[in-house]
Order: structure tokens, then C-alpha cells, then sequence
């Protein structure tokens, strides 16, 4: 369990974090979200203990970062953005210096780097010197680094930047199943990633914590757009005005057609107003049949760029 209560970090008069505080659960896979600035990778910093802060605690699996610091770190393997490899090296080489670092026991050493290196599936580069490595399999090799000596929790910051469509797939769906036996917390500007891996997201903008739920519970009670979607078999315009005409709604966006004899909307709503039992009465009261008539769930697009547009910074 990561545990993060009331995080403060202060750079001189600016305030980087305010009050942050979240709680990640046994295995949980948790996205952590913001934009440039927003607080992420420090927050991610401090977790790790590479990066001290102004108040606040951090405890992993009941370890305190700043009372028991290593013991903390025995709990955690990380993954920044630019992993840190040693491109002079081969793969082995570097792991094997990576569990030097770690103070791994050398008894059952090399069994275990070949088990990392078969999860990560690396297994056929251990004795490719890193800089002649592709771009994905260097990624794969700090994802190996951040598996050794297999720590409970992992801490992955932007771990498909830079990488081509397939190798993004590819570690997507390593991320997923370390799953199985990790608690992660996983840092991402790709929304599409974080809603393919991740089960519950904690949203920072500014500083400040503003959303964290799990990701369905997210979508339906925040996400709401207040917008349907119509679809009436009857011409466009005359919907169109009906449809404008009525209490509650705000705007009527007319989309391409999908079916022969019917026009398809977009219909907005004003928040709080719910116009579907009076849009059924008046359009069958004119003769206009319903044929659709849904609510659209936003996305994780919406709901984060709701969240941190138009907010102040901290001061």
C-alpha cells in the first residue's frame, strides 16, 4: 500500500504541492494524472525518496520514507521518464550492477535476473550492449531495472514516451499483466493508455489533488455531459427547431445521418435539467418518431480537461 497524507513541497516562494494526499491500495494499478507542471513527477520524486519534501508523510507498505528510508526503497521500483541506463553496458551487465545497487544477495542472483528478463522479454539481448538497442527495447531494459529484486510496488512515469505505436501496444500490455502481482502507480500524458491499463486515477492540476475515483465511478458521476443523442425519423430542420424551442435545452447539433428517413442530434442540456420525458412528449405530440435517444458519457479526454482548465496556480 502507498499511503501519501497532506504532501507539501515548497521551491523557495513557489508552492509545487498543496496538501496532496491519496492512497493506493495491494494491487491496484493507479494513473496519475496532470499536465506539464502540474505536480506529477515531483509528487513521484518524493514517493521514491529522491526528492525530499516540505511537509507531509509517504509511507510504503507501513515503511516511512523519511524514518525508514530504506526500508521504503526495498519496497519500490521505479521507472522515471529517461531510464537510467549505463548504454556502455550489456543488459546483463547492467542488471547485474543495478541488484549490486539493491544489495541483492548473490545466492540465486542470475536465476532471478533471467526471470526478469523473461517477463520483460529481453531475454535474447542480454549480451547486446544497450546503446545498440532500439528505443522500446531500452525501455523494456529500465522496466527490467525497476522489476529487480522484485519489489511490491512499482512507479512507472511516462514509461511509452517516444515509442512507436507497437511498442507502445507491446508495453501496455506488460504494464497490465505486472499488474497481476504489483501495485502501480503509472504516470502518463496518454489518456487512451491510462484507460486500457488503469483501474482508478488520481487527477493533480496545479498542485492539488482535484479528482481521484476509480475510472467507471469517475466517467459516470463527474463525466456527465449533459448531451444526448438523438435520433427521429422526421426532416432535420423541422427537429431541429422543435427540439431548440423546448425549456432546458441548450443548443441542437444537427450530425450526418446514420438512417434512411431520420436525422441525428446532439442535444445539450443544461446542467441539472433532465428534458428526455418532455423532448419524447412534444416530438410525438408533432409525429416525429424517437427512434435513439441516449445519454453520451464523456471520456477521460473530457473529465481531465474539465478538471484542469481554468484553474489558478498556487501560490
Amino acid at each position: 500500500m502507498i499511503k501519501i497524507e497532506n504532501l507539501t513541497k515548497r521551491y523557495g516562494e513557489k508552492m509545487a504541492l498543496k496538501d496532496v494526499s491519496f492512497t493506493v491500495n495491494p494491487g491496484e494499478i493507479v494513473g496519475f494524472l496532470g499536465r506539464n507542471g502540474a505536480g506529477k513527477t515531483t509528487t513521484m520524486n518524493i514517493i521514491t525518496g529522491y526528492l525530499s519534501m516540505t511537509s507531509g508523510e509517504v509511507s510504503i507498505n507501513g515503511c516511512d520514507i523519511l524514518r525508514d528510508p530504506i526500508g521504503a526503497k526495498r519496497q519500490i521500483g521505479y521507472l522515471p521518464e529517461q531510464p537510467p541506463l549505463y548504454t556502455d553496458m550489456t543488459v546483463w551487465d547492467y542488471l547485474n550492477f543495478s541488484a549490486g545497487l539493491k544489495k541483492l544477495p548473490r545466492k540465486g542472483l542470475a536465476a532471478h535476473l533471467g526471470e526478469v528478463c523473461d517477463v520483460v522479454r529481453i531475454g535474447d539481448m542480454k549480451k547486446r550492449m544497450i546503446r545498440n538497442l532500439s528505443k522500446g527495447y531500452k525501455q523494456r531494459v529500465g522496466l527490467a531495472q525497476a522489476l529487480v529484486g522484485n519489489p511490491q510496488v512499482l512507479i512507472l512515469d511516462e514509461p511509452t514516451v517516444g515509442l512507436d505505436p507497437k511498442q507502445m501496444i507491446e508495453i501496455r500490455n506488460l504494464i497490465k499483466n505486472l499488474g497481476k502481482k504489483h501495485t502501480l502507480i503509472l504516470s502518463s500524458h496518454i489518456l487512451q493508455e491510462i484507460s486500457f491499463v488503469c483501474e482508478k486515477v488520481v487527477i493533480i492540476n496545479h498542485g492539488r489533488i482535484v479528482a481521484q475515483d476509480d475510472l467507471q465511478h469517475l466517467v459516470t458521476s463527474i463525466g456527465s455531459q449533459n448531451a444526448l443523442n438523438l435520433r427521429v425519423a422526421a426532416p432535420e430542420a423541422q427537429v431541429t427547431k422543435l427540439v431548440r424551442s423546448l425549456p432546458g435545452v441548450v443548443s441542437a447539433q444537427a450530425l450526418a445521418p446514420v438512417e434512411p428517413g431520420a436525422c441525428e442530434l446532439i442535444v445539450t442540456q443544461r446542467p441539472g435539467e433532465d428534458v428526455r420525458r418532455v423532448l419524447f412528449a412534444q416530438l410525438a405530440r408533432a409525429n416525429m418518431p424517437i427512434l435513439v435517444m441516449r445519454p453520451m458519457d464523456a471520456t477521460l479526454e473530457d473529465i481531465f480537461l474539465r478538471l484542469t482548465e481554468g484553474r489558478e496556480e498556487l501560490t
